[in-house]
């Protein structure tokens, strides 16, 4: 059983602790409100570019001449996977459920005899991925000194992509992040990046293509906008992880400042109850120690 000044040391370190986690809580639910601001504000130019495209790419499907960012190698033998985490810890499962998907993708991957290469884009995500994939990085991008990231962080991760396509380093790439819903939920997200791939709310959009003429034609404008477009989606990605991490933390802080508060009282009560029984033990000796004299 600890001692009395054991128990009174453990609850000042508790009390320390939780005014730290309360801290903490307070400073995420402060950057969050940005964060959150500036991922909505992504959403919509990132889903108009992609309805844009769609519609472009439904008007030039099976052309042999369409740019390799929409129509792929012909191949499916080599991924990409970029991997997008936060720079830091302490934000519940934040990290670990987009390195969870991302880890399940390529094992999958390697089981159907495909070559899997890794490009993770902050350090949880590589420090972790590197235990098990140690092999499959090829790059690794981090913005840990960054105090605000904007679309120079993503125009960089697009340019390494691009530059590793060109080079005919993989066939296919698929970005993973955690999709911003609200501060007690972040969904890991993996979405197709090369060949460009687009939903079917996107492509139901295809028949209104006929209704516009495009200046130049339809052909230099794919190729000037798909590599603008993997920017701009790896740019949404880096906000929405942003917003998922202050508010993945948020939520962690919070519980971990009430379970401090839990664990203080428990720890107080057998403080209390340990020195009232030091105190009634005292008393017997000396009620003892009266009566024989």
């Amino acid at each position: 059983m600890p001692s009395l000044k054991d128990l009174k040391n453990r609850i000042a370190s508790v009390k320390a602790t939780q005014k730290i986690t309360k801290a903490m809580k307070m400073v995420a639910a402060a950057k969050l409100r940005r964060a959150q601001e500036a991922a909505e504000a992504a959403r919509p130019y990132a889903e108009r570019m992609n309805k844009v495209l769609a519609g472009l790419s439904a008007a030039n499907a099976g052309n042999a001449e369409a740019p390799l960012l929409l129509s792929g190698t012909g191949k499916d033998q080599v991924h990409l996977l970029i991997v997008a985490t936060g720079e830091r810890g302490l934000a519940g499962g934040f990290n670990s459920s987009i390195i969870r998907l991302a880890r399940d993708h390529a094992q999958k991957l390697l089981s159907q005899g495909k070559t899997v290469k890794i490009l993770t884009v902050g350090r949880k995500g590589n420090d972790v991925l590197r235990r098990s994939f140690k092999e499959n990085i090829v790059h690794y991008i981090t913005f840990r000194e960054v105090k605000q990231l904007g679309f120079v962080q993503a125009d960089e991760v697009a340019h390494k992509v691009l530059e590793l396509f060109n080079a005919g380093e993989f066939d296919v790439a698929t970005l993973f992040f955690a999709r911003f819903q609200s501060v007690i939920s972040q969904v890991a997200t993996a979405k197709q990046i090369i060949p460009a791939k687009f939903e079917a709310s996107e492509a139901a959009n295809n028949g209104s293509s006929a209704l516009y003429e495009y200046e130049p034609g339809e052909q230099e404008i794919l190729e000037d906008l798909l590599p603008k477009n993997i920017a701009v989606q790896i740019f949404r990605a880096l906000l929405e992880n942003n917003a998922s991490f202050y508010g993945a933390q948020m939520s962690a802080m919070d519980s971990a400042t009430r379970n401090a508060g839990e664990m203080i009282n428990k720890l107080t009560l057998s403080y209390n109850r340990q020195r009232q029984a030091q105190i009634t033990k005292e008393l017997i000796e000396i009620i003892s120690g009266a009566e024989a004299l």
